[in-house]
C-alpha cells in the first residue's frame, strides 16, 4: 500500500523491509479495530456476564478514567526512560523517540496492531483476572480511551483543532514537544487531567518563572 512506503516524512528505521512496512500504521486501523471490540466487550459484559447496563456503564467509566492514568504515567515513565544500557538509547528510540524525531510522520503516530492487539489481550486478561465478571465493561472503557487517544494524538499533529478544548490539548502537547522536549511536563495527550494532579502542567513552568524572578 502507498501509505507504507517510506518517504521524507517517515523515513526506514529497519533494514528488513516487512519490519519497517510494519512498523506504519494508518491511523483508521484504530477505530476499524476498536469500535466493534468496545462495542463487543460492552455487550459481552451485558448479555454473557450478566452484570447489567448501570453497573457496565459505571465500569466503563471507570476503565476509561483509568486508561487517562496508564496513558499518562507509561509516557512520563516508560517512554521518557532511557536504561543506561548498549541498547538503551535504541530501544528508547523504537518506543517513542522515534515519535520526537519524526513528530511530523503520520504513519508512525498510532500503535501497530502488531503491539496493540497483544496488549488488548494482556489488559483484557488482567482486568478479568483482577475484576472478574465486571472487568469485562471496565476493559471496554479502557479500550475506548486507548481508541480516543490515538486518534486524538492524531488530529493534535495533523489536523486543524476547531473545538476550543481540543486547541488547548494542542497547545499543550506540542509544548511537549517544541518547548519541553524531553522535560518534566505535559505528558498527557488525550486529557491534561493528570498533569494537573501532579503538577506537569503549564502552570508548573509559569510557577517556576516567577520563583526565580
Amino acid at each position: 500500500m502507498h501509505f507504507l512506503r517510506e518517504s521524507p516524512e517517515s523515513p526506514r528505521i529497519f533494514d528488513n523491509d516487512v519490519l519497517d512496512a510494519l512498523s506504519r500504521t494508518h491511523w483508521v486501523t484504530v477505530p476499524v479495530l476498536y469500535v466493534p471490540a468496545t462495542a463487543w466487550l460492552f455487550w459481552h459484559s451485558l448479555t454473557q456476564v450478566g452484570v447489567g447496563l448501570v453497573g457496565s456503564m459505571a465500569l466503563f467509566v471507570g476503565g476509561l478514567l483509568m486508561w487517562t492514568f496508564v496513558e499518562y504515567w507509561l509516557h512520563r515513565t516508560l517512554f521518557h526512560w532511557v536504561p543506561n544500557t548498549a541498547w538503551g538509547e535504541r530501544m528508547h528510540f523504537l518506543m517513542h523517540g522515534v515519535h520526537h524525531e519524526w513528530p511530523h510522520d503520520k504513519y508512525r503516530l498510532v500503535m501497530p496492531p502488531v503491539v496493540s492487539i497483544g496488549l488488548f489481550f494482556a489488559f483484557l486478561f488482567l482486568w478479568t483476572f483482577l475484576l472478574g465478571p465486571f472487568g469485562w465493561a471496565f476493559h471496554a472503557g479502557f479500550v475506548f480511551g486507548y481508541l480516543c487517544y490515538d486518534v486524538i494524538h492524531y488530529h493534535i499533529h495533523h489536523r486543524r483543532a476547531g473545538f476550543q478544548w481540543l486547541k488547548r490539548l494542542k497547545k499543550h502537547h506540542i509544548s511537549h514537544h517544541f518547548v519541553d522536549d524531553y522535560s518534566e511536563l505535559r505528558y498527557g495527550v488525550s486529557t491534561r487531567l493528570w498533569d494537573m494532579v501532579f503538577n506537569t502542567d503549564e502552570k508548573r513552568e509559569v510557577e517556576e518563572q516567577h520563583a526565580h524572578r
